[in-house]
């Protein structure tokens, strides 16, 4: 074969480069080494560049892949093998299955919040449709600094909702739950986590492969431009002072243009012409021509020459990085093209043949007729050539102060009422309404929780009588303070709100946000949340459909490095039988009973009134105990089924007050409770010990109720009943729910009317 280094031309790009070039593009000594021997020669410009991109920790998960890979990552209703598509896919019956996935963009939102969180959007939702299924609901999983003091994370947070609810709401698909944090240590670095879900027909599954030498190579969608390059490289590093200056390495979105892909792609995907479909997301032409080369065993022979471009003069190495967002490689049979190109002229999207696949497993991209890259497909991905680290672990030392902690050492207060209120005005607690009110919610008039609000997003399936519950959960504080724990509970919390929502779940997927994986304190976090996840998800029956790392996520500055809290993000799907099964979270009527479900002990750690109260911030993660949640949630399901509830709502940020206060508001129902004796007043209301959940039942199927809880092994106690607006407790009257509604949704207007 020819060597694209011994070229006649001229052009920087095509002559060999050495190590000083190498560690510009982000790559160590030892993996320079590795190129050369895997190509038997020194690589060029371009041919470095394609192994910066897909060698960097974004593509090649190489700090991450050894641990990946000892979660759960198998089970009955798996359709692909965990991380091998586009998105996880789970059987939910009936021909049909559901494809899901999350991922991260934190590094480009944090320099230009609207497009990076924009394109985050878009990206996600096309590994959704490039499996072959239609996307039914989006979900986020958003990190910000203090709004109320940080006039940057008030601007990272405009940004971000604005380009969320700006692309999601131009594609038309709703917005159905999701999650907001705030906390100083996401100031410069905020964590925007984007989750699609669809479903698709099982008989119309479409894999991101390549194979049948002679099969012609399509790219489809928007032109190719600028936007983009190097963005797995600017991902895969430190946010500094300097990152400005890497703001082409985010991309632009076209929702519009993204929709007529949608409509395109799965009129293609009805045909049987097609043998392949992968979204080009990071390194773009580079990442999807390997990927799907290696799966199908294949190579492919591109013309960098045929792609549409949007600029002049663009080099070969610019358009395989380009990051330019609304496009794909597609690979269709021999003699089926005009059928392809009629289907994509019909929606007005270039559909361009530019390139074949071949025999070999050897990737070689043309310019003008001259070979300027080879590179062997398998060298470049996860799994094959790619390289696979160890790192060093190191406990923090702030892991044994936690453990320290004696709750017996913080003092009792004795004015719980303003404790209590003063609890809803926390930004991380109080209602989300600024922001989900800039998202679509109702499009498509399938999602559930319009008018009957649930732990989880809940969407109607058209097509037969079934519904599915979508959940993002993580609490990082805790994965801070434990982090083998703290990922548990964050896989339990999601199972939780699943089972409250009245759904079985089926499958999790993920978004790994951590600092650098070189400092063995960080990586000691990311080892023992990955261990925690994969203990909670074989215990819960939830294999790791796939996911996303997202390493780096802390800041380089005067004052130091500064990381993020470990944020693990599990997003979850389950299956409701019946629509007729949605449980929302809402006290229903005045006089319905209501019920603790779950143990309550004195446990203060790592909650909300601790850190906000007491100023504690060494406590280690909350009681929890893993068999406890798994009969609790079998419990909550046993409940809805017989239908002897008509609410659920699980304990979690801000105890069990702020659990009954959420209940409250959506019909503007009051409670009037007794608190339990034998525990703290404070713990008893404000502690976040996990596994619990209130129910409500009314008074006729009280008896029913009691008899299945007496069966049970979980612990049940009667708080009190609904009332008609007060908030009583101890028969202390905390006001009414109007005056914590007014409480609760002013934070984050107030905060964000700030300049």
């Amino acid at each position: 074969m020819a060597d694209p280094t011994t070229s006649t031309n001229t052009s920087p790009d095509l002559l060999p480069a050495g190590m000083d070039t190498a560690r510009k593009l982000g790559l160590l000594a030892e993996e320079f080494d590795r190129i050369e021997q895997v190509l038997g020669r020194a690589p060029n410009f371009t041919e470095l560049s394609i192994f910066s991109a897909m060698w960097s920790e974004h593509c090649s998960y190489k700090n991450s892949i050894r641990l990946l890979k000892t979660l759960p990552r198998s089970g009955p209703k798996l359709l692909a093998e965990a991380g091998q598509e586009n998105a996880g896919l789970v059987d939910i019956g009936d021909g049909w299955a559901c494809a899901f996935k999350i991922e991260s963009h934190n590094h480009p939102s944090a320099i230009e919040p609207y497009q990076g969180a924009a394109t985050g959007v878009g990206g996600i939702n096309r590994d959704i449709f490039t499996m072959g299924a239609r996307p039914i609901a989006q979900l986020n999983s958003l990190r910000f600094g203090d709004i109320r003091t940080d006039a940057r994370a008030r601007w990272h947070m405009r940004g971000v909702v604005k380009g969320i609810g700006d692309y999601g709401n131009a594609f038309g698909v709703p917005v159905l739950g999701g999650e907001v944090g705030f906390d100083p240590c996401y100031s410069t670095n905020p964590l925007v986590n984007a989750m699609s879900v669809g479903i698709v027909r099982t008989d119309r599954i479409i894999s991101a492969t390549a194979h049948g030498v002679g099969n012609p190579v399509f790219i489809v969608g928007s032109a190719t431009g600028k936007d983009g390059i190097h963005g797995a490289s600017f991902a895969s590093k430190d946010i500094t002072d300097t990152s400005l200056e890497d703001l082409p390495a985010v991309q632009v979105g076209d929702p519009f243009m993204e929709k007529l892909l949608l409509e395109a792609s799965l009129e293609l995907a009805a045909t049987d012409a097609l043998i392949g479909m992968q979204d080009m997301g990071a390194a773009g032409i580079t990442c999807s021509t390997s990927e799907m080369s290696a799966k199908g065993g294949a190579g492919m022979d591109v013309h960098l020459d045929r792609v549409p471009t949007r600029q002049e003069g663009m080099r070969p190495w610019e358009i395989l990085l380009s990051e330019s967002q609304e496009r794909m490689l597609v690979v269709v049979k021999k003699g089926r093209e005009k059928e392809v190109t009629d289907i994509f002229a019909k929606w007005d999207l270039n559909c361009v043949h530019i390139g074949d696949v071949t025999d070999g497993g050897t990737l070689r991209f043309f310019m003008h007729g001259e070979l300027v890259a080879q590179v062997p497909a398998e060298s470049l991905v996860l799994g094959g050539g790619a390289p696979v680290y160890e790192r060093e672990i190191r406990e923090p030392t702030y892991i044994a102060e936690n453990r320290k902690f004696d709750p017996a050492s913080v003092p009792e207060p004795d004015d719980l009422k303003a404790i209590a209120l003063g609890l809803l005005a926390s930004p991380t607690i109080a209602s989300k309404r600024w922001v989900f009110e800039q998202y679509d919610t109702m499009v498509r008039t399938n999602n559930m929780g319009t008018n009957d609000p649930s732990d989880a997003g809940s969407v109607w399936l058209r097509e037969g009588d079934k519904a599915l519950a979508v959940t993002v959960d993580c609490n990082s504080r805790y994965v801070h303070a434990d982090p083998y724990v703290g990922t548990m509970i964050a896989v339990c919390e999601a199972a939780r709100n699943i089972a409250c929502a009245g759904g079985a779940p089926c499958g999790v997927t993920n978004c790994l946000n951590f600092g650098n994986p070189y400092d063995p304190e960080v990586y000691w976090q990311f080892s023992e949340a990955v261990r925690g996840m994969g203990d909670a998800c074989r215990a819960l029956d939830t294999p790791v459909t796939g996911g996303n790392v997202s390493f780096y996520n802390q800041t380089v500055g005067t004052n130091g490095t500064v990381p993020v809290f470990p944020t693990p993000t599990i997003g979850m799907v389950g299956v409701l039988k019946s629509a007729k099964e949605h449980m929302g979270l809402a006290l229903k009527a005045k006089g319905d009973l209501l019920f603790l479900l779950g143990r309550s002990t004195d446990d203060l750690a790592c909650s909300e009134y601790l850190v906000r109260h007491h100023g504690i911030t060494r406590s280690p993660a909350p009681y929890f105990d893993l068999e406890e949640e798994s009969r609790l949630h079998t419990m909550l399901l046993i409940l809805i089924r017989k239908g002897v509830i008509n609410a659920a709502h699980d304990v979690s940020d801000g105890g069990l007050w702020t659990t009954l206060v959420e209940m409250g508001l959506p019909n503007g129902l009051g409670f009037d409770i007794v608190t339990d004796s034998e525990v703290r007043p404070d713990a008893f209301l404000f502690g976040e010990g996990q596994g619990r959940a209130v129910v409500t039942v009314n008074e006729e199927m009280e008896d029913e109720f009691l008899d299945l809880m007496r069966a049970s092994q979980v612990p049940c106690v009667l708080l009190g009943h609904a009332t008609k607006g007060k908030m009583v407790v101890d028969d202390v009257h905390f006001g009414f729910i109007e005056d914590a509604k007014k409480i609760y949704e002013d934070v984050l207007p107030s905060a964000m009317a700030e300049p």
